[in-house]
Parts: C-alpha cells; structure tokens; sequence
C-alpha cells in the first residue's frame, strides 16, 4: 500500500499543470522550496517576483558592490565572467528576474520524452528553445545553460531575439552561443551575453526543462535571481538579498560622493577619507546624506 501511495506522489508531480511543471521537470511546490527564504510576490509557478522598484534601484549597481554584499552573506559564487556581448556599451546594465533554462547533449530516448511531454502541454513552436521564449514576461532574462556548445549551440538568432525582447525588454545570458550577431545588434536594447557566436542553428540538445536549478559557469543559479550585469560580468543575486544589494549599492555612492566633496574642501585628507571613519564623521555623513533626500544611514561602530 505504500509503495502505491509512493508511485502515486511521483506520478503526480509528472503529470502537474503545465503553467507549474513545464514538462514534468520542475514542480511549483519544489520552486517554492528552493526559494523559501523569499518572502515577498511570486509568479504563478512560483517563481520569485522581486518588485519592479528594487531592479529600477539596481541600475546603478556594480557587479563588484553586488559581489561583495552576496560575499558577506555566505554566497561565494553568484558571479561569472568571459563573455562576448551584444548591444552592451560601456555603463550599459542588464536587469531582470531570471528564467532558468536547461539544456544537455541530444539523447533519443530522452529527447523523445520531451517531445511528447511538448505536445502534451500544448507547447508552442517547432524548436524546443522556443518553447521557453513563448512563456516569458517583461522583465525576465533568459539564463541559458547550453553547457557550453558553440557549434549547433546557437540558442537564438535575429528572429527569436526579436520575440524575446519584445516579451521581456531585456536581453539574455547564455553558456553557449547565438547566431547572427549583425542581427541581433539592430535589436535596439537587446543585451546578450553569450560565450561565442556561431553560424549553425541549435541541433543535438534536449532541452530539460526551465526554472529549475541551473550552473553558469561557476554559479549556480535559481529561478526569480536577479540578473546584473556590468563590464565585469554577470552577478545572480538570491531574491531575498536583492535589496539589501541596493541599500548597501546606494550607501556605498553616497559615501564616496561626500568623501569627495571633503576632499574638494580640504576638510579632511585623504587618510581619513579611506580609513576608519570615526563617529564623528559618520553622524556628518548621515545629516549630508538625509539632506540629499535619502533614508539610508550609516552605523557607529557603537550601534
């Protein structure tokens, strides 16, 4: 009895809605799990949704701010670097939430598999990459794990990025290539971080399935992470630390844009700007910075 009870459960998590399971790979209930230290708004597979304010407060935030907040909290590898880029100029940022895709080398059995599950699920196009693209909303990033193939790993072309970037605003990242890079760069906006380009279309991939757990590089990254990038890379921020991000992003421009102004008035040298700030410099900073509109303060060493 319950070895049925069992068998039962699993079947039960294949055969999930499409809108939750997205073939069978992935189920609501487990996005939710993985992503439990999230609290706020989620899509309706339970994608985190960080809000619309926190990305628009991240326009201005390195990878390296990013980095070292994630550091502080234990994620040692949220970033990865060593791409090739479209339409991204310098100062240039892509944010977003992202949409997690997992592809692996073409096997016919299990290809066959996500063909039927495809067609059982109504999933729209000829080419499984498509399927993912038909699904995304403003603000999503496609986050693309094609571990790496560069011939017949083109996960897009002009077309596609057109599609894409009219559902999403955005741009993608993936670890693999994309076709047609004269294309895809009148695609005004369209941010791309790819490892190479590459004239061949996609063949000899299965995709896995999408919003589940993926690696880029040396990160791993979830469902509903947001998406930043600056000349250096691409960070993944964890959800529940997106504006914790922000706060110390904005903090940190805050002190260097009064640390100099001291410096352009000779009020203090340049030792007292870069070291140990003392309580007393602190409580001037706070007062400049409420000044300047903002809620954000620094702490006395005492606090």
């Amino acid at each position: 009895m319950k070895k049925q009870i069992v068998l039962s459960v699993i079947c039960a998590g294949i055969l999930a809605a499409p809108s939750f399971a997205q073939l069978g790979m992935f189920t609501k209930d487990q996005r939710i799990a993985i992503t439990r230290e999230w609290k706020g708004e989620r899509f309706e597979d339970g994608r985190p949704k960080v809000p619309d304010e926190v990305l628009n407060r991240l326009k201005n935030t390195t990878a390296e701010e990013a980095w070292d907040t994630l550091r502080k909290r234990g994620y040692h590898l949220q970033f990865e670097g060593d791409w090739k880029t479209v339409n991204v100029k310098p100062g240039d940022r892509l944010i977003g939430r992202a949409v997690t895709v997992q592809f692996v080398p073409l096997r016919p059995d299990l290809n066959t598999y996500i063909n039927d599950k495809g067609k059982e699920e109504n999933r729209i196009g000829r080419g499984q990459n498509s399927w993912v693209i038909s699904t995304l909303v403003k603000g999503d990033v496609m986050v693309v794990d094609l571990y790496g193939k560069i011939k017949d790993g083109t996960i897009i072309g002009d077309n596609l990025g057109t599609s894409m970037m009219t559902k999403t605003g955005t741009g993608l990242v993936v670890n693999g290539a994309v076709r047609d890079p004269s294309g895809l760069s009148e695609i005004e906006g369209f941010k791309v971080f790819t490892r190479d380009f590459d004239p061949s279309f996609l063949a000899d991939a299965t995709l896995l399935g999408w919003n589940l757990p993926i690696r880029i590089g040396q990160a791993t990254v979830l469902p509903g992470d947001v998406v930043l990038s600056d000349p250096d890379g691409v960070v993944f921020i964890p959800p529940q630390l997106a504006e914790e991000v922000a706060d110390e992003s904005e903090l940190t421009e805050l002190r260097d844009d009064w640390g100099h102004t001291m410096l352009r008035e000779q009020k203090y040298n340049p030792g007292q700007i870069d070291g140990q700030w003392t309580p007393a410099m602190i409580d001037e900073f706070n007062r400049w910075a409420a000044s300047k509109g903002s809620k954000l303060r620094m702490k006395t060493p005492n606090q």
